[in-house]
């Protein structure tokens, strides 16, 4: 009897070694062009300290993580670039082409949780509607309320969270800082913590 247990043991850990060595591969949708959107600043490739940043509009830190890293981006001027990527719903993907910054603490504030538990999609929309309408101006509206609409804009929104799972992301907001990722990541840094980071890298450029 134990004979039997014992074999049946070895066949299944055999069975387990094979399924771990099999690897299942897909390619990721390669986007029509590279993913992000660069803020005002310094061209992505030349002598600029680059980070990326993953953002979702709706997340606390992300909201709280722009300021300091607006003010670092003040403070370099051209010899720092920053790129936002969407890691969230197709919301960030269309504001994104309008002014995220504008409206990403807006949107925090009233679509965050519990406010929208009770509240139909169609009503969530118009009243994003409004608040880019309110921000920006009414040449947003239409851009706005075909998005959600659009395919294009659902594909961008997939292939950017495919895009950042792909770089090991797990949350927001998630940084890298000329390609690498920062170990800080996944909550807000202060100013003083962008200048500790990106101070030694701009000396060593000299």
């Amino acid at each position: 009897m134990e004979i039997k247990a014992t074999a049946s043991a070895m066949v299944l850990l055999l069975l387990l070694a094979w399924c771990c060595n099999v690897h299942i591969e897909a390619q990721v949708p390669i986007p029509a062009k590279i993913d992000g959107f660069v803020y005002r600043g310094a061209p992505v490739w030349g002598h600029s300290v680059v980070v990326e940043a993953f953002f979702d509009p709706l997340c606390p830190d992300s909201r709280d993580s722009w300021p300091p890293l607006k003010k670092a981006l003040r403070h370099y001027s051209d010899r720092l670039s920053v790129v936002v990527h969407p890691f969230a719903l197709p919301s960030l993907t269309i504001l994104a082409k309008l002014e995220f910054f504008v409206l990403s603490g807006l949107m925090h504030e009233k679509y965050y949780n519990q406010p929208t538990y009770n509240l139909p999609r169609a009503s969530i929309i118009k009243d994003m509607a409004r608040l880019a309408v309110a921000a920006i101006g009414k040449n947003s509206l239409s851009t706005f309320l075909s998005g959600f609409n659009d395919t294009r804009t659902d594909s961008a929104t997939r292939i950017s969270f495919k895009y950042g799972c792909s770089r090991g992301v797990t949350g927001t907001p998630f940084f890298f800082v000329n390609g690498m990722p920062l170990s800080q990541s996944g909550s807000e840094l202060a100013y003083k913590e962008w200048r500790s980071i990106i101070d030694p890298l701009l000396e060593r450029q000299i």
